[in-house]
């Protein structure tokens, strides 16, 4: 009877002390709730999907904002940080400046210096009006209490001082300036693809530093470890945005398709997790920025394979794909938009790099389901059915058919995306 009454006692005690846990939480939720504004979180919630927050601080069946996702890099792998309001291992002992110090400044709240695969080259164009907002919407999703893993990189990448050098050659702290010579609404879009939107991580070549030139800003580039190419939003030969109209680009943003083509890999995940959210009006705002830049040209493209070898791959490669591809993008490649897309003039096949190409016919891929594409249509993959020289010989015929000036592209090329991850 002893024990029973010991026993009793302990578990009075545990429920006791998970009430006190409880009704803290519930009365940190409620002085949330009484201190800041709903309009307030509303507005952070908008412009944390325009961020793209959730892509990176949640992990694969992860909790919300708790952080742990693998990011890899050519230095090692980081692990993403817990942005939840737990007092303990999130944000939640975090102030509104010191936020806004992190999103500018590049430093986390004990001064120390942060990765620069967190954007905060470009988030320190955000404003404090904005950043103030994300905090708060921040401080009002459900805490979580998860330690941060520690990063994973090789030595000397693991020693944080250098990032001093790195800050040297490639960050220039700031908000956004608005351009007075432009519209209120080109303003709005340059903020979103400069800022918010960090376009310029992926869209900007980057060197073997892991920085970039400004100077080569949306250039285009491969992203590393990912073995796919983000094309250049400045060159009317890669994403050709110059010759879309204001709508097909806004169509392509929040959906993930338009007439003019449609969205795969990376591009797709951003599609899913941040643009679809967006409103009519900052698509539309960012599409007339993008399509302001779209104006130079690029390099004539050249070919990988002699021009012997060329031609015997554009003859079996217009086997295959009458075989293969004709019933969906049409016998001229004509496509039947939105659905499946047009491959006569697409400027995304046309490019120096042929990553992407080979990488839908061996992978396939569906663009991202969003509201205003829910069910979208999707590519088969034909890795287990065509050859390397099959898919050579397709993608070359592709890149070359139709008034098309991409290059001929070698066996070897095909083979050595076979095997890349499928990121």
């Amino acid at each position: 009877m002893r024990k029973l009454k010991v026993l009793i006692g302990l578990l009075a005690l545990s429920c006791a002390a998970t009430l006190v846990v409880l009704n803290e939480t519930d009365a940190w939720a409620q002085e949330q709730a009484s201190t800041t504004p709903t309009s307030a979180i509303v507005k952070g919630e908008y412009l944390a999907r325009a961020g793209d927050c959730i892509a990176c601080h949640t992990a694969p069946e992860g909790k919300l904002f708790a952080g742990g996702r693998a990011m890899p890099t050519p230095f090692g792998t980081l692990y993403t940080s817990n942005i939840t309001p737990d007092p303990e291992t999130g944000i939640g002992k975090w102030t509104t400046d010191e936020f806004y110090r992190m999103m500018h400044t590049g430093r986390s709240r004990d001064g120390g210096l942060i990765y620069p695969a967190m954007p905060f080259a470009s988030y320190t164009k955000v404003t404090r009006e904005d950043s103030d907002a994300i905090f708060a919407y921040l401080k009002s999703v459900e805490p979580v209490k998860q330690q941060n893993r520690p990063h994973d990189l090789s030595f000397p990448y693991n020693n944080r001082s250098l990032i001093l050098g790195w800050r040297t050659l490639f960050f220039t702290e700031g908000e956004y300036q608005p351009d007075a010579s432009k519209s209120g609404e080109w303003n709005r879009g340059a903020y979103l693809v400069e800022g918010l939107g960090h376009c310029g991580m992926c869209h900007t070549p980057i060197n073997a530093l892991g920085g970039n030139s400004q100077s080569d800003a949306f250039k285009g580039g491969l992203i590393p470890m990912q073995n796919w190419y983000a094309p250049s939003l400045t060159s009317n030969k890669e994403a050709g945005l110059g010759d879309w109209s204001i709508e097909d680009i806004s169509d392509l943003l929040r959906t993930g398709v338009s007439k003019r083509g449609a969205v795969y890999g990376p591009m797709a995940e951003v599609t899913y997790n941040s643009l679809q959210y967006l409103s009519d009006e900052d698509t539309r705002a960012m599409a007339v920025y993008l399509k302001s830049i779209a104006q130079d040209t690029a390099p004539d493209v050249q070919p990988s394979v002699p021009p012997s070898e060329g031609s015997l791959l554009v003859s079996l490669g217009k086997t295959v794909y009458d075989q293969r591809c004709a019933s969906c993008h049409g016998a001229q490649g004509e496509g039947a938009p939105p659905h499946y897309p047009p491959l006569a003039g697409n400027q995304s096949i046309q490019m120096q790099s042929a990553v992407n190409a080979i990488r839908m016919v061996l992978n396939g891929g569906y663009p991202p389901g969003t509201s205003g594409n829910p069910m979208p249509y999707g590519m088969p993959p034909f890795a287990g059915t065509l050859s390397d020289n099959e898919v050579a010989a397709v993608v070359t015929y592709i890149r070359t058919s139709w008034g098309n000036r991409g290059a001929a592209i070698s066996a070897s090329e095909a083979n050595e995306l076979r095997s890349a991850p499928l990121n």
